[in-house]
């Protein structure tokens, strides 16, 4: 279908919508990549290019995200600069090792991390919108905000739950507070992402940039949403997202 790299106007139309819906997922709880990626596949992309565009579309969607959130008051972006810098370059590095080695391997190792993930969601009673004490200082955390950065440039899926739980686990943050600086820290590594996908020349442009419109109208409705009913609606998507991408990737696994 897309044998070309050149999309039907039907085609550009769908995903357009489908961006929309996983913009808005994206923006609260993560996990839109559950819904995007099997749609570009669908769409004929190879996986190669269906990664790398659908890191394009992701790119605008949580960009737009972190916008909203910054002007609700709910980003750190001078405090975190230097943790922009750390998941930049770990991003990098995940993207640019991702195109020499198979990443199968991690098929098996995800569904355990996003399973534990999703039970300290369900059973933690600190998920709330009130801040705690830090298990963490930022210089600690720093390790961990690297380690995902990485995995996201190498594999991707959960990146933005993984971000959101560590900072309320590990930082202290309220749920809505830690939803926007993970947004901020995602954003980057989509950035960095991005560009190495692009000088391998795995993007296809008109369809990802057709996508990032929807992705970017998706998440500014989304983050607004998220902002005003906080933890109650965070919450339940983060669990939801979190376990309907385990049951999509496990069920990969056993297919």
């Amino acid at each position: 279908m897309l044998e070309s790299l050149t999309p039907e106007i039907w085609l550009l139309v769908a995903m357009f919508g489908v961006a929309v819906l996983t913009g808005f997922i994206d923006s609260i709880a993560g996990g839109g990549g559950l819904v995007m990626m099997p749609a570009l596949l669908a769409a004929g992309l190879p996986p190669h290019l269906a990664i790398g565009t659908n890191k394009l579309q992701s790119l605008f969607g949580t960009s737009m995200s972190c916008w909203n959130y910054w002007k609700g008051g709910l980003v750190d972006v001078r405090g975190n600069l230097p943790l922009v810098a750390l998941v930049f370059c770990g991003s990098v590095l995940g993207a640019v090792l991702v195109q020499q080695v198979d990443a199968g391997v991690l098929r098996y190792i995800v569904p355990v991390f996003l399973i534990g993930m999703a039970a300290y969601v369900i059973l933690s009673p600190r998920m709330t919108d009130e801040d705690a004490q830090e298990r963490l200082s930022r210089k600690g955390y720093a390790p961990v905000a690297g380690s995902i950065a990485f995995y996201d440039g190498f594999f991707g899926p959960g990146t933005g739950q993984f971000f959101t739980t560590s900072l309320v686990g590990l930082r202290g943050h309220g749920l809505t507070r830690a939803t926007g600086n993970a947004k901020l820290l995602n954003a980057t590594t989509n950035w960095a992402a991005v560009l190495i996908f692009a000088i391998g020349g795995k993007v296809v442009w008109i369809l990802g940039f057709t996508m990032a419109a929807g992705a970017m109208l998706g998440g500014y409705i989304g983050s607004h949403f998220a902002m005003r009913h906080g933890a109650k609606i965070i919450r339940p998507l983060m669990i939801v997202a979190s376990l309907g991408l385990t049951a999509k990737i496990v069920w990969d696994m056993l297919a």
